[in-house]
């Protein structure tokens, strides 16, 4: 027992603290810097020890000393107890998350496995679960079930703080994330049809298959259309731009936290970096692949078009490809989205609304009678 508490616990520092954290916070920097490389500016450069300012990251140990030593202060007519508890609502949910997405696959004992059907069977002993915190064989519902609290820090946060601008954003917030909401689950019905499943290890084995001999079956190949729908969602559900309504600067100051300042602000702005990160590590599972790496099974890699092994490697050195893979195309899809961030213009709250109510919406019930449809039809008997 206490074996496995343990390892849990080093599962949550590996998987939350050392990557999650390092990634979110490295996004605070990495959002100023590209927004300053986009806009021909140098960006942040001013703090520095001992003159080193190594490309500005300083800036982010300047940004905690900030927070922590800044005064914090409760508006005289705010609810002083939900003022101070909706920034953990917002933050906590968003790291709870994590404990159900795979980073990599179960390990086998000794490594002795065979591959069968694009996967790998242990073949002594029970595989552990050594790269997901939680396996749950419910995961993506999980997620959708933690991830829908999250509404609730934001908008007690804008009700809370007894302000017409923090209350006007705590409404836009939760009309905006509702409405996303519905879409994100839409998006995903067509993929669980094909996976057949909610549990996302299965859902990651099974984009270890091939189609036609020698494309791997991602999520991006056979859902295309899901995936563009399924990020544009789950990029409005993070409350970043250009999907910032609820905190529309030009319009309301900061929104649903105006009122807030010292580690407060920073929770609630850490919580959607903390989001960005998740919208990567999802898109990462369900529609690139996972841990998958085209080819790559426990073994080493294979010959897509005879299946014969082409080139042996040790067990623990396909884990450790495995989790770079995923690792990597996490951090590319949270580069992508800072992109996005400082590429487009902030939608109006009307343009918002329509979009995800007719386009989005009706593009994801489409997609779901499109693969119905097609799924009837590759199973009707020729």
């Amino acid at each position: 027992m206490l074996l496995l508490i343990a390892l849990t616990l080093l599962k949550i520092v590996a998987i939350v603290l050392v990557f999650v954290m390092v990634v979110a916070t490295l996004m605070t920097w990495a959002d100023r810097k590209q927004s300053a490389l986009i806009q021909d500016r140098i960006g942040p450069n001013r703090a520095n020890i001992g003159n080193v300012r190594a490309a500005g990251l300083v800036h982010i140990l300047a940004d905690a000393l900030k927070t922590l030593f800044k005064e914090d202060f409760v508006p005289r007519d705010a609810n002083s107890a939900l003022f101070g508890i909706a920034p953990f609502l917002a933050f906590v949910p968003a790291l709870l998350s994590f404990a159900v997405i795979p980073v990599g696959d179960t390990w086998c004992p000794d490594g002795q496995i065979a591959v069968q059907n694009f996967r790998d069977v242990c073949l002594a002993g029970e595989p552990q679960s050594y790269f997901q915190i939680s396996s749950m064989g419910a995961g993506l519902l999980c997620i959708f079930a933690i991830v829908s609290l999250g509404v609730y820090g934001s908008s007690i946060g804008g009700w809370a703080s007894n302000n017409k601008y923090a209350l006007i954003g705590g409404v836009r917030v939760s009309a905006q994330m509702v409405s996303y909401e519905v879409t994100m689950g839409l998006t995903l019905v067509g993929l669980l049809m094909i996976y057949q499943s909610v549990d996302l290890n299965e859902m990651v084995r099974a984009q270890g298959e091939l189609l036609w001999g020698f494309v791997p079956k991602w999520g991006i190949i056979v859902q295309p259309l899901s995936f563009v729908l399924f990020f544009t969602a789950a990029i409005a559900e993070t409350k970043r731009p250009p999907f910032d309504i609820p905190e529309a600067e030009s319009e309301l100051g900061a929104g649903y936290f105006i009122e807030y300042s010292a580690m407060r602000f920073a929770l609630f702005t850490l919580s959607e970096y903390v989001a960005s990160v998740l919208v990567a590590m999802m898109v990462t599972t369900l529609f690139l692949g996972g841990w998958q790496v085209p080819w790559l099974y426990g073994d080493g890699f294979h010959n897509p078009f005879t299946g014969e092994l082409a080139l042996a490697l040790p067990y623990a050195v396909v884990k450790l490809i495995q989790v770079g893979a995923f690792c990597f195309k996490t951090i590319l899809l949270c580069w992508f989205q800072l992109m996005i961030r400082w590429t487009l213009p902030r939608f109006r709250y009307d343009q918002l609304m329509r979009l995800g109510w007719k386009v989005i919406l009706p593009l994801s019930l489409a997609n779901v009678l499109i693969t119905a449809v097609w799924l009837l039809w590759i199973d009707s008997p020729k």
